[in-house]
């Protein structure tokens, strides 16, 4: 950015000895502002986001072990029997419970040998794919696992963007707003994009129409 850096250069100041320390003891050295700013706060940066980064890879990790083989079309195809056994056994692992059974693992298996041969040759995402099956109608263990699938954050940054929405509608001029009001005005800025396409107008007008107290004065 062409911009030269500028460190401002505190007063050291003399700590003051007592009558009874040694004169040859060492004094803790004083660093300079770029040292103190390389140890102070660059290094402390770099460090987190390191940590950050092997944190998130390895989350990355887990999620690729579990759903790997159900990301697209190619991948699906590309493992053999062995392989297909063992990756839905993982997958039927993570997401059976004692008191729930989401997958059976032998019809799971079942379901994508076949699918397998019915997929057509050109590449196709998870969201292609679970159409495709939606459509058919007859892999209920595949269609399952497939919204599973889409249905999981990778990152938790759209959770966290709408927590801080919480901050600009529960604020201290609305204490005494109920929690149906504010589930309400939450969603109708997580889904801002949505609620931009909807006619406003049509809206007003249904809502007028079915209001029993306004229907009443008309009629009078």
């Amino acid at each position: 950015m062409d911009i030269e850096p500028k460190f401002r250069t505190k007063r050291q100041s003399k700590r003051k000895r007592h009558f009874d320390e040694i004169n040859d003891v060492d004094e803790d050295p004083q660093l300079s502002a770029i040292e103190s700013f390389r140890v102070t706060y660059f290094l402390v940066i770099v460090d987190t986001a390191i940590a950050s980064l092997n944190s998130r890879f390895e989350q990355l990790k887990a999620f690729e072990k579990v759903f790997g083989f159900l990301f697209n079309s190619n991948k699906l195809k590309s493992l053999d029997d062995s392989n297909l056994r063992k990756s839905c056994t993982i997958f039927a692992q993570t997401f059976t419970h004692e008191k729930s059974h989401d997958i059976d693992l032998d019809d799971f298996f079942s379901e994508l040998k076949v699918l397998k041969v019915t997929l057509p040759d050109d590449l196709m995402s998870a969201p292609e794919i679970l159409q495709f099956v939606t459509a058919v109608g007859c892999y209920p263990n595949v269609s399952v696992a497939y919204r599973i699938l889409l249905t999981i954050p990778v990152t938790v940054a759209s959770a966290e963007r709408s927590f801080s929405k919480l901050k600009l509608l529960k604020n201290c001029l609305r204490s005494t707003m109920l929690q149906e009001r504010l589930n309400g005005l939450a969603t109708c800025c997580i889904e801002k994009d949505i609620l931009d396409r909807i006619d406003l107008d049509t809206l007003i007008n249904d809502f007028a129409s079915r209001n029993a107290r306004r229907s009443f004065f008309l009629k009078n």
